[in-house]
């Protein structure tokens, strides 16, 4: 595993919003928007890793935290690996506010769908789905035991 992908939500429901992020000027893709993405360190968990770059990234930090059973692959053809990236949901504080590191210049807070109209990536668009049956509800019902980290 190299990389996390962590999608920032908060409210429940008809007002679930997920937080979309545009990349700056500066570095790869600018201009496009998507979630929370980052590299596993060195003796980091994708756990630990997920809620750094969350915290890195936006400067929140989650109420609750959930493994979305979820694992995405992206072959990288330059060193010839493939990336496995597991996924995480990490639900904020209705107020929480914010803070944008130098990767990106904006950040939306949107209805699912709408994030995955906005989301550049596939995976991130196929994210959605999985965000709304698993966790849409505020919580992963049935499956919290098993899926809920923190």
């Amino acid at each position: 595993m190299s990389f996390v992908d962590t999608y920032a939500l908060r409210g429940a429901g008809a007002s679930l919003e997920v937080l979309a992020l545009r990349r700056g000027p500066q570095g790869r893709n600018p201009g496009s928007w998507e979630t929370v993405h980052g590299t596993i360190e060195p003796g980091e968990t994708p756990v630990q890793a997920s809620l750094r770059e969350l915290r890195e990234e936006t400067g929140l930090v989650p109420q609750k935290f959930y493994n979305l059973s979820r694992t995405e692959a992206f072959y990288q053809h330059k060193s010839d690996e493939l990336a496995l990236i597991p996924v995480f949901a990490a639900f904020v504080a209705p107020a929480a506010t914010v803070t944008l590191s130098a990767e990106h210049d904006r950040a939306e807070w949107l209805r699912a769908r709408d994030a995955a109209g906005r989301f550049v990536w596939p995976r991130e668009r196929r994210a959605m789905d999985d965000i709304l049956s698993i966790v849409g509800g505020g919580d992963a019902g049935l499956l919290e035991d098993v899926l809920r980290v923190s």
